[in-house]
């Protein structure tokens, strides 16, 4: 889905839940290649149905992901799947799978203690003699309504309560971790071994195409030379599926990149199997003027 589709999305989110303006920290979990790996961010949104949030990192539309952050007020972590459903530059939105009703209720509890906040509303501030002598118009000064000002309703929670309010926020604390790994596991069940991981030696060998790649004009006047590390996924069939920048002068990173992605190899076959299988790999691409 491309990013010119996310205000669409989010104005259909809006009219199903409202989303409600936040600020907390908020951590993603995706499967890369079969390894976990963890996206830190911010939320800026949230409602019922997902959250916006901008992130340190790029994710496709579609890929599912862990989400966790804590919503003030709360006292447990919110732990849920979500699907991506667009991504701009950072930001992102995030659609919820499978939340429960407890979480469903921990962000309306949030959401009412949010609009209970007290409220900053404008008041004018009398004009001393001089002003009002010069003609000098009032200036509007924020005053707080202060929570003790307004009327409270006491609620008494004898012994029993007391303890069964504990036994709920403990069972639903645990609720929430093991909803949690069930997320993850579900992740995780669509690639559960991931592919084999080969040395970069061995692969080398099985090398059937290779182009070099161009050096870059800019790398050449800037007299930038040295070694581009690539992350990189082999099919079974030998060809390059994905590649992953790990290190190296990003002006050189691209050429490797489109260098190395026409490269063949020979299919590498699993011995426990006998079958031709997907691989990962490391493979290095050096860089020299002379």
């Amino acid at each position: 889905m491309s990013a010119a589709t996310a205000p669409a999305l989010e104005a259909t989110h809006q009219r199903n839940s409202p989303r409600h303006s936040i600020n907390v920290p908020v951590d993603l979990i995706a499967l890369r290649f079969g390894v976990p790996e963890n996206l830190p961010g911010r939320c800026t949104d949230i409602s019922e149905v997902g959250v916006g949030a901008v992130v340190a990192g790029e994710m496709a539309a579609g890929q599912q992901v862990a989400v966790e952050l804590r919503l003030p007020n709360v006292g447990v972590p919110m732990r849920a799947r979500a699907l991506v459903r667009y991504q701009s530059r950072l930001r992102c939105g995030l659609e919820f799978v499978g939340l429960s009703a407890e979480q469903r209720a921990m962000i309306r509890y949030w959401v009412h203690c949010a609009a209970s906040q007290p409220a900053v509303v404008p008041a004018m501030v009398p004009a001393s003699v001089e002003e009002e002598a010069s003609g000098t118009a009032r200036t509007e000064a924020p005053i707080v309504v202060a929570e003790s000002a307004m009327p409270k309703r006491r609620i008494r929670i004898g012994r029993r309560g007391f303890f069964a309010l504990i036994a709920a926020v403990v069972a639903l604390a645990g609720l929430g971790w093991w909803q949690w790994q069930r997320s993850w596991n579900e992740l995780e069940e669509r690639n559960p071994a991931g592919p084999l991981r080969v040395s970069a030696e061995t692969m080398e060998k099985r090398i059937v195409t290779k182009m070099d790649p161009a050096y870059p004009e800019a790398a050449r006047t800037a007299g930038t030379e040295g070694v581009v590390v690539l992350d990189a996924l082999i099919e079974p069939d030998g060809s390059v599926k994905h590649l992953r920048p790990v290190s190296g002068s990003d002006l050189l990173v691209q050429s490797a990149t489109q260098a190395v992605q026409s490269w063949k190899f020979e299919p590498y076959v699993d011995p426990s199997s006998g079958q031709a299988v997907e691989v990962k790999t490391r493979i290095a691409v050096e860089f020299r003027l002379h």
